[in-house]
């Protein structure tokens, strides 16, 4: 999700809720505790440097029960962040605690905002020996015009 559509959606909210993709929720007296640019620039495992741009959010679990955030404040937090450390329309990546820091990507479905679980992958398949994935056929589909002529030797 992009902070343009998290900033449309959160014209339309009562409330902002947040949940993890096991289906639980974070507690509803959370904080976001941080909006930010993170620019991470790297050497791939097949020798490319790469540069990927984030904005993030930080959620945190606060035992104040009292203060709940409102979405026209995180919107005040968004545009003030968004001016000062001139944060594009970028993806969200959403950092929470639960037993360690997690990072997240971030959707929305049913007024509410879904953290989902992100994953790794290797940029340089090609460069540096991982064998490509062959293509599953099922036996039952080939046809006898797929099949090797007996006489044809390539069998």
């Amino acid at each position: 999700m992009k902070l343009s559509e998290v900033k449309q959606t959160l014209k339309t909210l009562k409330t902002i809720a947040f949940q993890l993709p096991n289906g639980e929720l974070v507690p509803s007296h959370f904080h976001v505790t941080e909006v930010g640019k993170i620019t991470k620039n790297f050497i791939d495992c097949g020798g490319v440097m790469r540069k990927e741009e984030v904005a993030n959010f930080q959620l945190w679990n606060a035992n104040d029960y009292n203060h709940r955030l409102h979405p026209e404040k995180l919107m005040s937090i968004i545009e003030l962040s968004e001016k000062i450390l001139k944060i594009e329309d970028l993806e969200i990546e959403v950092e929470y605690q639960a037993e360690t820091i997690g990072k997240f990507g971030l959707d929305f479905k049913n007024d509410t905002f879904l953290l989902t679980s992100k994953q790794t992958a290797c940029l340089a398949e090609d460069a540096c020996g991982i064998p490509q994935k062959k293509p599953r056929i099922r036996i039952s589909n080939l046809t006898q015009a797929n099949a090797c002529d007996p006489n044809s030797n390539c069998c």
